[in-house]
């Protein structure tokens, strides 16, 4: 069943300035807190700009954890659409949906086979990426009796130290190269420190590969991630493979993010009060005013993925955009809901059933983790399902 065939209506008509119009899943608007908006188009616009940057090697797309929270059905056939033929997932469920959505894609499962999975991973055609000896000799096995030459990767540690074989088994190993039917697809490692440039674990662990691309010649290969990308030709190889800069969180954060906005959020105002001076706002009274203020209630909390931990660690401000300005979450967000000091707004701009930004228009996901003490990652893969959602197309090509 492709994106197409699934039953996605058009966008309601009310409450329009809250989501662009598009496709549409989760709860109805009018029954839940949050628009979270999607933006297909900036996905495709990222993975075009990443495929250039590293072109002539190619560009592969990591839509693991629903696509980053994006929607894994309807990222992958955007990007499938757009020209991407190489997609890594975690798990084979995800894997299982990106078959469905594009039947000719190469499809490598980060994670590994787990005990006695190797015949799954042959009915969806995957590839396991293999970072451990017990699991290549049962991949090894699998094929040799069942004659199944579909591919994995070889996963090595150069520096991570999670998952991958060791290094100093690659000599052994490399020897396979001489078999006619080697089965092995594409050699992997994966940078540690790769969003911090100067990180003598980066030059190492580039070394290291590079090495052990000598010893499997002709096997095509792929270091970097998102931020691996900005270091430059040395980790290219033959495939890239970016996932948080699709999204648009900044694999360069000392510099201007190069990637456009992905996502947008935007939680329904419950209730605006006057809140007297002295008066607190939220659980354990953290907040307490100073002069009569002016709050508005939003209905999104840290069930919806935005999360509490808020200021106290991080020492930013948490703010909201309400009528282009930016508001000041104040006390502690709660499971459904959160508040906003809106003195600042004019009354009229700031009603019950008005929405107001918390992601988008000016904050973008690098900024709303660092409110959270967080990284971008978090923030997009903990919006949740509660929030109604809305996918903006693909622009027409003409």
């Amino acid at each position: 069943m492709t994106v197409q065939e699934r039953k996605l209506k058009p966008q309601e008509t009310e409450n329009s300035s809250a989501a662009a119009p598009g496709l549409t899943g989760g709860p109805p608007l009018t029954e839940t807190g949050g628009v979270l908006t999607i933006d297909l188009e900036a996905i495709a616009a990222n993975w075009r700009a990443l495929a250039d940057h590293v072109e002539p090697a190619e560009c592969a797309a990591v839509v693991k954890a629903d696509a980053y929270g994006c929607g894994l059905r309807e990222v992958a056939a955007a990007l499938a659409a757009t020209g991407c033929e190489t997609f890594f997932v975690a798990h084979l469920h995800e894997a299982r949906i990106v078959r469905e959505i594009a039947p000719d894609a190469t499809i490598y499962v980060l994670n590994g086979i787990p005990p006695d999975g190797a015949p799954q991973f042959a009915a969806v055609r995957a590839r396991p990426v293999i970072g451990s000896m017990p699991e290549l000799l049962e991949w090894d096995a699998f094929c040799s009796v069942n004659n199944w030459t579909g591919g994995a990767a070889l996963h090595f540690d150069t520096g991570m130290n999670r998952l991958g074989v060791p290094v100093d088994e690659a000599p052994a190993l490399s020897s396979r190269m001489k078999m006619p039917k080697h089965g092995i697809s594409l050699l992997m490692s994966h940078l540690a420190c790769a969003d911090a440039p100067d990180h003598p674990l980066n030059t190492r662990q580039v070394q290291i590969f590079r090495e052990l691309r000598m010893m499997f010649r002709g096997v095509p290969a792929s270091l970097a991630n998102s931020s691996g990308i900005f270091l430059g030709p040395a980790t290219h190889c033959e495939i890239v493979r970016p996932g948080a800069a699709l999204y648009g969180i900044n694999p360069t954060p000392a510099e201007a993010n190069p990637m456009r906005q992905v996502v947008n959020l935007k939680g329904r105002i419950v209730q605006v009060r006057q809140v007297p001076r002295g008066g607190s706002v939220g659980y354990s009274a953290t907040w307490t005013a100073t002069h009569e203020t002016r709050v508005a209630i939003v209905s999104v909390g840290y069930g919806d993925g935005h999360l509490r931990a808020g200021a106290a660690l991080s020492g930013e401000q948490p703010v909201a955009i309400i009528a282009g300005k930016r508001c000041p979450v104040i006390g502690r967000i709660s499971m459904d809901l959160l508040a906003l000091d809106v003195s600042g707004v004019p009354e009229k701009s700031v009603r019950r059933g008005d929405f107001a930004t918390l992601l988008g228009d000016g904050i973008e996901v690098d900024e709303l983790a660092r409110f959270g003490d967080l990284i971008g990652y978090e923030v997009l893969t903990s919006l949740g399902r509660r929030h109604h959602r809305v996918w903006k197309p693909l622009a027409k090509q003409g």
